[in-house]
């Protein structure tokens, strides 16, 4: 970042970044303490998710020990159920969440809590409701007994501002991901490309711009 040229530098207002302090230090040490951090809600997204993913499975343990096979038969295929948006659950999915909510109370408050947290983040609100939300969020959670989500509050109250930093322009770090992803698939694909040059024209050209321009790269 300190290689960023001073009149690009001073264009940039927001840096999408994961939970990582060293990222977080870094970004405002090269480009000043009141760059906006976002923290990329995909992350957090991947913490909580990992919460129903980990009583889900604690959970299983304990129904298949208590429940006859025929019972545990009929769960089949609940890890991909639980993972699945509200939306793209078929009518024997949800009848099948149904009758895991039934065997386990615990997984369905955590499963509901989860839900929550994803409908804060896809409403219209904005900075300070989001704040406002995420605190009343972690309130419910406490008051509710629920103890799965002890270590993820304690990183949310801890960047509760650098979360709540997407509700200003819903910024995430999707498409360099994306970028990033699709340019290991093609160095993978051509073998190794040494030369900088030649690999920032099969990047054009793999995005889509089919008359790619010369690339100069120095240092």
């Amino acid at each position: 970042m300190k290689s960023i040229p001073k009149e690009l530098k001073k264009t940039i207002t927001s840096v999408c970044s994961d939970l990582y302090d060293g990222f977080i230090n870094a970004s405002k040490e090269a480009l000043g303490k009141n760059i906006r951090i976002v923290i990329d809600r995909f992350h957090i997204a991947k913490l909580y998710r990992n919460v129903v993913d980990n009583v889900r499975k604690q959970e299983m343990r304990k129904l298949k020990k208590s429940l006859t096979d025929k019972e545990y038969a009929e769960l089949k295929g609940v890890m991909w159920i639980v993972r699945k948006s509200d939306a793209n659950l078929s009518q024997k999915e949800k009848e099948i969440l149904d009758r895991l909510f039934t065997y386990s109370p615990k997984l369905k408050e955590v499963y509901e809590s989860s839900k929550e947290l994803t409908a804060i983040f896809d409403s219209e609100t904005s900075r300070n409701g989001g704040i406002r939300r995420l605190k009343n969020w972690i309130k419910r959670v406490n008051e509710s007994g629920i103890t799965a989500f002890k270590t993820f509050i304690t990183t949310l109250e801890k960047r509760t501002k650098e979360i709540a930093n997407y509700f200003v322009s819903r910024e995430n770090s999707g498409f360099v991901e994306g970028l990033n992803n699709r340019i290991k698939v093609l160095k993978r694909r051509c073998y190794g490309i040494v030369d900088r040059v030649h690999l920032f024209r099969r990047i054009s050209l793999d995005i889509g711009n089919s008359h790619p321009l010369p690339v100069q790269i120095h240092g």
